[in-house]
Parts: structure tokens; sequence; C-alpha cells
């Protein structure tokens, strides 16, 4: 019977041991800057944004930071409030509407569309230059995008963009708000090739 009660106050003692928690993650919306709007006539033609492709790594919400060459870190307890490919399809959206030189609609849209923006994100993420000792980093977004006519199923054009923002400090908030001036530049050279290749078409 001694030996029942001490197997039983010992169960009694697991049972009551609290396990710490995890940190809860803070989600950063990508800022966004309305972009000006565009004098003119609208282009006859309806823009199809495809969710960009990516790496694994890439894919998720986690908001990526490379302190020396070729290692990626994630920052501890922040993420993204979406994937970060669909933050950037919605970002390359609404920047297109702000222009309103084209009708864009994003790849859930059950509208037909006549030119699609097919891509794949390769770099979202900051960067040190000089290493995490030397200042303050960089973020980072390459974009390798093609234009496809729908109709016919052909190659328009394709470019590659990449952007490169300073951050203003080495704090979490500093980073997502330079990622998100880098999303702008980067929305704004993708709108403007975009307009100027279907003007062409």
């Amino acid at each position: 019977m001694r030996r029942l009660a001490l197997l039983l106050l010992a169960s009694t003692l697991s049972a009551c041991t609290l396990l710490p928690e995890s940190e809860p993650a803070s989600l950063h919306l990508l800022p966004a800057a309305t972009l000006a709007r565009l004098e003119g006539p609208p282009l006859e033609a309806r823009l199809r944004v495809e969710t960009p492709q990516a790496s694994a790594l890439l894919s998720g919400a986690r908001i990526l930071v490379m302190p020396e060459p070729n290692r990626l870190q994630a920052y501890a307890g922040a993420r993204w409030s979406d994937r970060t490919p669909l933050l950037l399809r919605d970002r390359l959206v609404d920047g297109l509407r702000d222009r309103g030189r084209l009708s864009a609609q994003d790849d859930n849209s059950p509208l037909g569309a006549d030119v699609a923006l097919v891509s794949d994100l390769r770099a979202f993420h900051s960067v040190y230059a000089q290493g995490a000792e030397q200042g303050s980093p960089v973020a980072v977004i390459r974009l390798d995008a093609s234009l496809v006519d729908e109709t016919q199923r052909r190659l328009l054009a394709e470019r590659r963009f990449e952007v490169r923002e300073p951050s203003a400090g080495t704090e979490v908030t500093q980073v997502v708000e330079a990622f998100g001036r880098a999303a702008d530049i980067l929305t704004r050279e993708v709108a403007e090739w975009s307009e100027g290749v279907l003007e062409r078409r």
C-alpha cells in the first residue's frame, strides 16, 4: 500500500508540472503606399496576376533574414499575416488597380483574362551586406516575371526584377517597413513594364 501511495503521489506531481508556453507570434502586414493614378484612357486588356511560385523556404509566412552569406534565419516571434507569395500577389493587384490603366485580378477570380502575369519569387528576405554587426539590414525582393497571352498561349515578354531597400534599423518593425517600400518600388516597376508591353501588343 505504501508503494502504491508513492506511485500515485509521483503521478500527481508529474501531471501538475506546467510546461512553458511558446511565445505567440506577432503578425505583420506588408505596408503599402497607394500608387499614383495615371492620366489617359485605360488599356483594353484584362490582366490576371498569378500567385508567384516560390521555394518551400519562401512560400511560408516567416520573415527571413540572412545575417551572413548563405545562411538564412527567421525572426523569432514574428510572422507575415499571410504566406509571402500571396502578400506579393495582392500588392501587385492593388498597385495595378491604383494606376488605373489595366483591369487587374488575382488567380481566384472567376473572370477570364486576356493576359497572365506569371512569376517566380526568388528572394524575399533581409540581408546584412557587411555582416550582422556592421549596420542595418537591407530588404531584398527578386522576382522573375513573364507576360503570357492567354488566348494564344504565347509568351509576350519576360524580365527579372530586383529591389534592395535599406532598413532604418535592426528592429523587426523597421525591417517590415523596408519590405513595404521595396514592394512598392517593385509593384511600380512591374506595372510600368506590363503596361508598356501591352501597349505594344
